[in-house]
């Protein structure tokens, strides 16, 4: 199959990217190995392409090569012989039994940009035996977003979310939670935990009405100004703050007090069941909150409310891809893949300037430099990596009710590592490998559409894009981020 001379039959046959549109294409061989090549048409039989074990699968092999469109023949070498894998499209041919495959383009405009190699290092680990091919050029030409595109995917969408009502957020059956404004902070504190939730609404009994929400960030503030303060947290000082002390106190020090000195009152953001998604979302999206109560009340005065849902981003967004799933070639920019579209925040490259550092650390860093960063950096998580900058875990706000569990808080935070703080929140029974699920993860290469699905699932709030193979961390996509370019 190859020539005894192999320099001159390569330098014959080299492929010229010059003017030419080639495609990476993916290529797994899941049978294991020694060693593994492959070989096709693509590249005239000419070269042994070697094939990379996929981390935490040595049975899988994988390389992505480059190849213009059209029929192409293409043959692995494993551990010496040649074989084709027989799950494949396959036929006879002039090398004996060869894998085929069609390499098409993708109907979409692309802009000329300058040259970058390394779009073939960001290609999607697959697991199964498909070909993922893009419409990409070897120096990494960018999917164009039309102007016209982006304002008729917003319009159809806005027009869809102003039909629908809040109403369709409600479960068939469910729970909610809410606190009354009274409970010691300590109480509150393990209520959320017990329950497995960051947040829950205020009832303040004397006003009969729901006044606020008691959230993972009010208990970071809490840590945060303790330990300012240079002592640790003990459980009296909890037990002596109920929810409403610490609201007072927290406007002061946000001074949010009027002429005389006197905290002003925020009011409840909150929804009724007859209020349209969109209004809902943009009522999330400008207040910077997680979730909206859903609330009715039987008298126009707003007495009796009732409490009926905790509407978020992510049941909205639920709907939204419920029903544009199945049309969505309609709008062209669900197809298009994350990298191509202003969408998210991104490790900077080497050489480039970032308004807003990305925000990691090292699972040894201190709790405190944690809930820091999450406060100042105003994120709600945090990626937790390695030395090579590969993700371990996610620390989020909401992990804070976690040290509730022992009475963690009561320790010196300086002191605990994130890792530990991580494992208070975690059944040390639990396989690694369910424990591993809480790091949503996505490439740059998935689509916005099939991004919108994976953050439409309930708890999911962020995607953390990784490079394949090495789950090196790339950026942070959120439920906020999809909603403003959605709604512009």
């Amino acid at each position: 199959m190859f020539a005894s001379d192999m320099n001159s039959v390569r330098e014959a046959s080299r492929v010229t990217t010059a003017g030419m549109m080639l495609f990476p294409i993916q290529f797994t061989w899941p049978y294991g190995g020694r060693s593994v090549f492959i070989s096709g048409s693509f590249n005239r039989w000419a070269e042994l392409v070697p094939m990379s074990q996929v981390e935490g699968a040595p049975n899988v092999f994988q390389a992505v090569c480059a190849v213009s469109h059209g029929c192409h023949e293409y043959k692995f070498l494993v551990d010496g012989e040649w074989r084709h894998d027989e799950r494949q499209p396959h036929k006879n041919g002039e090398y004996g039994i060869v894998n085929t495959f069609d390499a098409l383009p993708v109907p979409v405009e692309v802009a000329q940009v300058q040259p970058r190699l390394d779009v073939l290092n960001s290609m999607e680990v697959d697991t199964g035996l498909t070909h993922r091919i893009s419409a990409v050029t070897l120096n990494q030409a960018m999917p164009r977003i039309s102007e016209e595109d982006v304002q008729a995917c917003r319009h159809r969408i806005s027009v869809f979310l102003a039909a629908h009502t809040a109403y369709e957020l409600l479960p068939e059956s469910g729970k909610v939670v809410a606190l009354d404004v009274n409970l010691p902070v300590k109480q509150a504190f393990h209520i959320l935990s017990e329950q497995g939730i960051a947040l829950a609404p205020l009832w303040d009994n004397c006003k009969g009405k729901f006044v606020g929400v008691l959230s993972a960030s009010d208990f970071i503030l809490i840590l945060r100004e303790l330990g300012n303060h240079g002592s640790n947290l003990t459980e009296e000082e909890l037990e002596t703050h109920t929810i409403s002390a610490w609201k007072e106190g927290k406007a002061y020090m946000n001074r949010q007090v009027d002429g005389h000195g006197r905290p002003i009152p925020k009011h409840l953001i909150y929804a009724g069941p007859c209020d349209n998604l969109k209004d809902v979302a943009l009522k999330i999206l400008q207040s910077g909150v997680a979730i909206v109560p859903v609330i009715h009340s039987s008298s126009e005065d707003g007495s009796f409310p009732q409490l009926l849902h905790l509407a978020s981003l992510s049941g909205i967004l639920k709907c939204l891809c419920r029903y544009f799933k199945h049309c969505s070639g309609s709008l062209p920019v669900l197809q298009l893949p994350i990298y191509a579209i202003p969408l998210g925040t991104w490790v900077p490259r080497i050489g480039e300037s970032s308004s807003r550092p990305f925000a990691m650390l090292r699972p040894t860093a201190s709790l405190s430099s944690a809930l820091n960063m999450l406060v100042q950096a105003q994120v709600s998580s945090i990626p937790i990596v390695d030395d090579n900058d590969s993700l371990l875990d996610i620390y989020s706000r909401s992990d804070i009710t976690a040290l509730a569990k022992g009475r963690a808080y009561t320790h010196n935070l300086n002191e605990m590592t994130v890792y530990q703080a991580l494992q208070l929140g975690q059944d040390s029974n639990t396989p690694y490998e369910m424990r591993s699920q809480r790091c949503q993860m996505c490439l740059r290469t998935d689509t916005l559409l099939k991004v919108m699905e994976q953050l439409a699932n309930p708890g999911v709030r962020r995607l953390v894009i990784v490079e394949a193979g090495s789950n090196r961390v790339e950026g942070v996509v959120s439920l906020t981020d999809i909603f403003r370019l959605l709604l512009g």
